[in-house]
């Protein structure tokens, strides 16, 4: 595995990407946030250029100074080849073994290489599959021709129509002042390390929200490093009152606007939740969303 990080190359392999969509969310969102600007200093690496069979992104060894932080030390994995996968991942140039990190996928075939390869290094590995969605008609996505658009600006949520919301209610674009709101109810957060992510999240990506008659956010949804749209929580004092369909619709029709890529995933126990996401123009796919939290067992 190399890197590879000139323009051309990145642009060529994220339109290549394109074509693999859902499978290939993860790293295709990454990359898109590589090309503008890369606020979370990542890197991509291929096996081959430009017959790749194996793409990961992560970040550069510079971000990962804390071995206990798995939010920061995130690694996205699209193959070609999942056979392969297993000889690429026990080496310890791509992958830090030694300390705590998440791999994230929308390939179950990603699953047998990471836990023969996690055995073999003495690493316990916590594994999350979800349900995968996106819009049902594919996008053509947009990148910046020169390479450093600022996202936090190409996302501005128009005001919501006050003749369909009751007056007191209105949109909003959180910022790093709502980090600690957003991450307490955060089912993968709710800790200090999960909380510098957020705070990180809300300073270089959009994070969408509905503020309530008191004047702090009831509803909210943040987008993070591989464009996926996460976080998303209801006070539930503010449930089944349309507030997250309202955030839905605006994020969607302004990234529809933008050519922004977007997905995010669900648990399939939230049936309610699924249906209605599925009425609104959504899309599950088979392919799942899967993340394997790996901690060295002299962390656990």
């Amino acid at each position: 595995m190399f890197v590879i990080n000139e323009p051309q190359k990145l642009q060529i392999l994220y339109e290549s990407l394109e074509k693999s969509i859902p499978e290939s969310f993860k790293v295709y969102g990454a990359i898109f946030n590589i090309i503008n600007k890369n606020p979370f200093n990542l890197e991509v690496l291929v096996d081959a250029w430009p017959d790749y069979q194996i793409v990961i992104t992560r970040p550069k060894k510079e971000e990962m100074k804390d071995d206990l932080d798995h939010y920061t030390n995130t690694y996205h994995i699209f193959t070609k080849a999942p056979d392969n996968l297993e000889e690429v991942l026990a080496c310890s140039q791509v992958i830090n073994w030694e300390q705590a990190f998440q791999i994230q996928g929308c390939q179950e075939d990603l699953n047998e290489a990471i836990r023969k390869v996690s055995a073999s290094k003495s690493v316990q590995v916590d594994y999350t599959r979800t349900m995968l969605f996106s819009l049902e008609t594919p996008l053509e996505l947009k990148i910046s021709t020169d390479g450093k658009e600022d996202l936090t600006q190409m996302f501005k949520l128009s005001k919501v129509d006050e003749a369909s919301r009751e007056e007191n209610f209105s949109s909003i674009f959180l910022d790093t002042s709502h980090a600690r709101l957003v991450n307490e109810p955060w089912d993968f957060g709710k800790n200090e390390r999960s909380l510098k992510y957020v705070e990180r999240c809300l300073q270089n990506f959009p994070a969408f929200g509905v503020l309530g008659p008191e004047g702090l956010p009831v509803s909210w949804i943040v987008m993070e490093q591989s464009c996926e749209l996460r976080m998303g929580y209801t006070v539930p004092k503010y449930r089944q009152q349309g507030n997250m369909w309202l955030i839905y619709h605006h994020l969607r029709e302004y990234l529809i606007q933008k050519k922004i890529p977007f997905y995010f995933h669900m648990a399939e126990s939230k049936e309610i939740f699924v249906q209605k996401l599925i009425s609104f123009g959504f899309k599950s796919y088979p392919c799942g969303w899967h993340q394997w939290k790996c901690n060295p067992k002299k962390y656990c």
